[in-house]
């Protein structure tokens, strides 16, 4: 049965806005806080290292997305350059990982904007986040670039008055830059690289974009460059403000760097932010799923296409109820480092898959997929033993699917 080909409909802007959205919520308001605890002094560091990975990384997926303009990102790449099987475990790595961050933002929207609410409602509110989300995507992907141009809009609007505050208000005083030895910088850049991970939803909709081989190797370097500027500065300013160790502590540092009576309004911004972030993951997630199923690597039915709204809407019902049982049971900084275990093997492949084109693309490929193994593998123990598992199961359950055949 073939499925039914998405609408093209968002543009350039579109795209950076929803690559934003994936960004900006993440970094500012989930990882700083567990990076500055592995890596101290050394945040700035970090930043820069997980930084350069990610623009590895970024020109890699566009140089690919150029070539393979369809729906499914790295599972594409790595199925049509390197093989099926590569292809099966990039995909197995971004749906695993990603929906992990689902569940990261989906807490971060929870703790901002009910910080007292105790159990049960706390999980109840949870599961109400990914359920409205859900709804917002089911009915059209232009629906839900309106509605993060608008929640990308209002955050970055709250991050500039916090800045401002920021840099006028009184310091902390200690080293602005330090290395602290051992791997706490290098698994600070891991944690971190959660927050630049973003980009990877623009080259799974590859086929809701109009001119996808013009837009996305447009739309992926724009919005990382962007948010690596918002990071640098907002990093900068906290450690300036707060110190490594109060940074380290807090579990809402820039709602604890700015004045009282701004607090609120960075509670809110976080809040949107991270709602940002959801609403984007839950689309790339399910298109992700979408592509899979069309090649019978997840359940056939997934693959179904809205004949009035043009989404994978079975697909999106299954990545938000996944997410909602995630989200009213999972630890905030396992899904983080969960997460991004899972991402950076993702982007290994597609480095890995980049080597193979010719030209400029090989030296970028090779230090992108140096990077993504260094800092896989500097993650907390626990983080790497559960990735490491969820790909031995996800490989078991293709073996067994090829046996069948």
């Amino acid at each position: 049965m073939r499925s039914t080909p998405l609408a093209r409909r968002l543009g350039l802007a579109d795209a950076v806005f929803l690559g934003l959205g994936s960004m900006i919520g993440a970094g500012v308001f989930a990882a700083f806080a567990p990076a500055a605890r592995a890596a101290g002094a050394g945040l700035l560091i970090a930043l820069v290292l997980a930084a350069v990975v990610a623009y590895c990384n970024a020109t890699s997926s566009a140089q690919l997305a150029a070539i393979h303009p369809q729906s499914g990102g790295t599972y594409v790449y790595g199925r049509e350059r390197l093989g099926e099987f590569w292809g099966f475990l990039a995909g197995w790595g971004f749906v695993t990982g990603k929906t992990a961050s689902c569940a990261a933002m989906t807490l971060t929207v929870v703790a901002y904007a009910a910080p007292g609410l105790g159990q049960p409602w706390r999980s109840a509110l949870a599961v109400a986040v990914v359920a409205a989300l859900t709804v917002v995507n089911y009915f059209g992907v232009h629906r839900s670039a309106l509605a993060t141009r608008v929640i990308v809009s209002c955050t970055l609007l709250v991050l500039t008055a916090a800045a401002v505050t920021m840099a006028a208000g009184p310091h902390a005083g200690g080293p602005l830059v330090a290395w602290p030895g051992g791997g706490g910088v290098l698994e600070a850049a891991g944690l971190l690289f959660f927050a630049f991970a973003g980009y990877a939803r623009l080259a799974t909709l590859g086929e809701e974009v109009r001119d996808p081989a013009r837009t996305i190797p447009r739309a992926i370097p724009l919005a990382l460059g962007i948010t690596l500027v918002v990071y640098a500065a907002l990093a900068v300013l906290l450690l300036v403000r707060l110190g490594p160790a109060a940074l380290a502590a807090s579990p809402d540092p820039i709602a604890a760097a700015v004045p009282g009576w701004l607090a609120p309004v960075v509670r809110v911004g976080a809040a949107l932010a991270a709602l940002g972030s959801l609403l984007a993951l839950i689309l790339g997630v399910s298109r992700t799923t979408l592509a899979m199923s069309r090649d019978g690597h997840l359940p056939r039915f997934l693959a179904a296409v809205h004949p009035r709204y043009n989404v994978p809407h079975r697909a999106e019902l299954a990545v938000g109820l996944i997410v909602a049982v995630l989200a009213a049971s999972i630890d905030l900084r396992a899904a983080i480092g969960f997460s991004s275990f899972a991402v950076l093997t993702y982007y290994a492949i597609a480095n890995a898959a980049a080597f193979t084109l010719r030209g400029k693309a090989r030296p970028i490929a090779v230090l992108g997929l140096a990077g993504c193994v260094v800092l896989a593998f500097s993650l907390p123990l626990p983080s790497v033993l559960a990735g490491c598992g969820a790909l031995v199961l996800g490989s078991l359950a293709y073996g067994l699917r090829r046996m069948r055949r």
